[in-house]
């Protein structure tokens, strides 16, 4: 089963939707135990961190996710949550989950004409090519961004694409 978390914030229509059409089954839960069950575990995120982590925190999900990356089931963390994996975010100055070494850095405009949230269609550069998230991806493929901060992991060798 793939779980997916219910955190009361997030896409997770979005995301069930996108699999739905894969033909693929998943579940929508809030439920620690569903969630250290799965075989596979998705955490979609839109919203701030500290909510996010308050959330998380008070619901037993902080546990449940940290289960599942130290028992190395797949994981992916999606928007807000690839970024509560890492130490800490300088949204709020707000603690995450620690899973990974590093920290979540807010986009610094460089001139006036850089927006923050930066919004729109990137490539993405594909470092690791043959990794299996990217199976069917082609390197410089564009992706659509909505993101005001960005995940900086301490051990760049983490980095997948850019």
């Amino acid at each position: 089963m793939i779980a997916i978390i219910d955190y009361k914030a997030g896409n997770l229509t979005s995301v069930k939707l996108a699999f739905d059409a894969l033909g693929v089954p998943v579940e929508i839960t809030s439920a620690p135990e569903r969630i250290m069950a799965a075989e596979r575990v998705i955490f979609p995120g839109v919203g701030a961190a500290g909510s996010a982590m308050n959330t998380l925190s008070g619901s037993g999900l902080a546990g449940a996710i940290r289960n599942v990356a130290d028992s190395g089931r797949p994981f992916l963390g999606i928007c807000l949550g690839c970024q509560i994996v890492l130490e800490r975010s300088e949204e709020n100055k707000t603690d995450c989950l620690g899973i990974l070494p590093g920290a979540v850095r807010k986009f610094m405009p460089v001139s006036p004409r850089d927006k923050v949230p930066q919004m729109g269609w990137n490539s993405v550069k594909l470092v690791k090519k043959s990794h299996p998230m990217f199976k069917g991806i082609e390197d410089n493929s564009e992706f659509y961004f909505v993101h005001s901060y960005y995940p900086v992991p301490a051990d760049k060798g983490l980095v997948l694409g850019e």
